[in-house]
């Protein structure tokens, strides 16, 4: 399968498969307003930098053809959640336009000790050409080109290189980049402590075969 990602912002990816178009994290800080025929819009969690449900809703309209995939804590949660949608737990696996999502992972990372998180659902496409964790440190074998957050109030870098040691992947894409002012600095460091070579942060807006 050849693939195609396109960084919109923070958290939100355009992935482009063989037979789809999928985006996933369409939050506050992405600029996704603009993305057409979508087959699928992909929401790992309910915190507004992932969901921005106002914004989605306008998207959803211009891309009548795309499937609403939510996590279960989202349904609950988010007054407005366009409708109709498919509720993802983990074990559950989608055939959007001909592409397979696997739900893996189920919980947000943690913010502090016991607090308890959200639900997060992980997406694992094609079994395992992509992982987008969401807000976790989701782990599965062999995958080829994970999405890896490099800054947020539940994860310090140290945790993001042991991630992406952890998994070994051809390619590690820094993400979740919205709230810091010197992202470059975050991507560096996760770049110069992960093996060589396999962190690669794509420019705004551009798609890249991966």
């Amino acid at each position: 399968m050849s693939l195609k990602l396109t960084h919109l912002g923070h958290a939100c990816m355009l992935l482009e498969t063989d037979t789809a178009r999928l985006l996933f994290d369409p939050g506050a800080f992405s600029r996704f307003d603009e993305v057409r025929d979508l087959d699928a819009v992909l929401v790992t969690h309910q915190h507004a930098d992932h969901l921005d449900a106002e914004r989605l809703t306008t998207l959803l309209a211009a891309n009548p053809g795309a499937r609403l995939v939510v996590d279960t804590d989202s349904v609950r949660a988010v007054a407005g959640l366009p409708t109709p949608h498919v509720v993802a737990a983990p074990g559950d696996t989608l055939i959007l336009a001909g592409t397979k999502v696997e739900v893996v992972g189920g919980l947000h990372a943690a913010v502090y000790g016991a607090v308890p998180g959200c639900s997060n659902a992980a997406y694992l496409v094609d079994g395992g050409a992509f992982l987008h964790p969401g807000d976790s440190f989701t782990a599965v074998p062999d995958v080829d080109v994970v999405a890896v957050a490099i800054d947020g109030p539940w994860l310090k870098l140290a945790e993001a290189v042991d991630y992406v040691r952890t998994l070994s992947p051809r390619v590690a894409v820094p993400i979740h980049e919205g709230e810091t002012t010197d992202p470059g600095k975050y991507a560096g460091m996760l770049a110069a402590f992960s093996p060589e070579g396999v962190v690669q942060a794509l420019p705004p807006g551009v798609a890249v075969p991966m």
